[in-house]
């Protein structure tokens, strides 16, 4: 039995500060979430003279003494800047940096998704230890309508931008088969984005896009009658189950295959699906093998398997049975070894830079 050694009084405070850093993160989280719902932020990335907590919260239509506290929380969080902070009336700036990353959704560093749905995120702590007893999670509806609009506000920006003329060209073929016509399954469409990006891109071809949340699927559906494309169809696969015919040309998951409560059984439906000449263009979190490699290799670790309790692994065990991967569930070696069970034969990673996700090339 190892003896257990003597209270260190500077560990002590060194751990101190550790765990009431995180707890300074999750606060100042909210404040970032407040910011970008009251609008703080775009309003701050149009002002080039900078603004005072007054100029703000006129700005905003805001009580002055709620938004001077919130400024003071994100220039100590060095959030937004200030060159003199002792001035009577100090000036706040948001740098360059903080206008991409906070107030410019259709910039691919744009941040504001996590944070939008995050009263829902950390509101599913009050199911966790439900889940923790019982084994059985909640799935993404448990989040309510905002949590399928956090999804599209995380991902979309990066999508939007590279898509079509980074991703789609290091597929083998698939270009000339969209422009000439093809049929293409978006299974985890979420609200629409990239199924609704390549049909107006490419109009010859024809996108079903497949979820199984219900907010996501009539937001997808606003959103297909607002862009006015009519070769995209969005469907509940448990009233329109996806076709086993090979009869897809493409099929896309776009960072879903961990969130599924049978995973395994989902690849093999694809491989179904797909043409014996398809593609399936897998894209999931980046992962490594071993918590060793997570922790070690990727400083946003611990922030990834949090938000895999409160979210991803809670929806891929929202089934009793389900194989629950989790946001870090799914390394390369893992997704391949599952791929070629299900029938795939050739597996290949693409070389897309992304600061989350890993792309891979899956074929029959």
């Amino acid at each position: 039995m190892t003896e257990q050694r003597e209270l260190d009084p500077d560990a002590l405070k060194m751990f101190s500060f550790g765990i009431f850093s995180k707890l300074e993160g999750a606060v100042t989280a909210g404040m970032i979430h407040l910011g970008d719902r009251l609008g703080l932020y775009e309003i701050m990335a149009t002002s080039i003279e900078g603004d005072t907590s007054e100029s703000l919260a006129a700005k905003a239509g805001l009580h002055e003494r709620w938004v001077r506290e919130w400024l003071h929380n994100q220039v100590a969080a060095r959030i937004v800047t200030c060159a003199d902070l002792g001035a009577t009336a100090p000036v706040f700036h948001l740098s360059p940096e903080g206008v991409a990353v906070l107030a410019t959704p259709n910039h691919p560093a744009y941040g504001m998704g996590m944070f939008h749905r995050l009263p829902q995120t950390m509101g599913a702590l009050n199911a966790m230890p439900e889940a923790f007893r019982t084994g059985v999670g909640h799935d993404y509806d448990s989040h309510g309508p905002e949590g399928a609009v956090g999804i599209e506000r995380s991902f979309e920006p990066w999508n939007q931008n590279f898509l079509i003329p980074m991703v789609i060209p290091t597929l083998d073929g698939i270009h000339k088969k969209l422009t000439d016509g093809a049929r293409v399954a978006d299974i985890g469409c979420g609200s629409g984005g990239a199924a609704l990006l390549m049909g107006s891109t490419f109009p010859n071809s024809f996108i079903d896009g497949f979820d199984i949340s219900k907010f996501a699927l009539e937001r997808a559906e606003e959103r297909k009658a607002d862009a006015k494309v009519s070769n995209v169809s969005f469907y509940d696969p448990r009233d329109n189950p996806i076709a086993v015919d090979h009869s897809y040309d493409l099929i896309c998951t776009f960072d879903c295959i961990h969130d599924m409560t049978h995973p395994t059984e989902m690849m093999k439906t694809i491989r179904k699906a797909l043409k014996h000449d398809g593609t399936w263009l897998l894209v999931d979190i980046k992962a490594h093998d071993s918590l060793e490699l997570n922790v070690t290799k990727n400083p946003m670790a611990s922030l990834l398997y949090g938000i895999s309790v409160l979210s991803c692994m809670s929806s891929a065990m929202s089934e009793a049975g389900g194989e629950g991967l989790g946001t870090l569930g799914l390394s390369a070696v893992r997704a391949e070894a599952m791929a070629r069970d299900a029938g795939f034969t050739q597996f290949k990673k693409l070389d897309v830079d992304h600061s989350v996700n890993a792309f891979y090339e899956v074929r029959p």
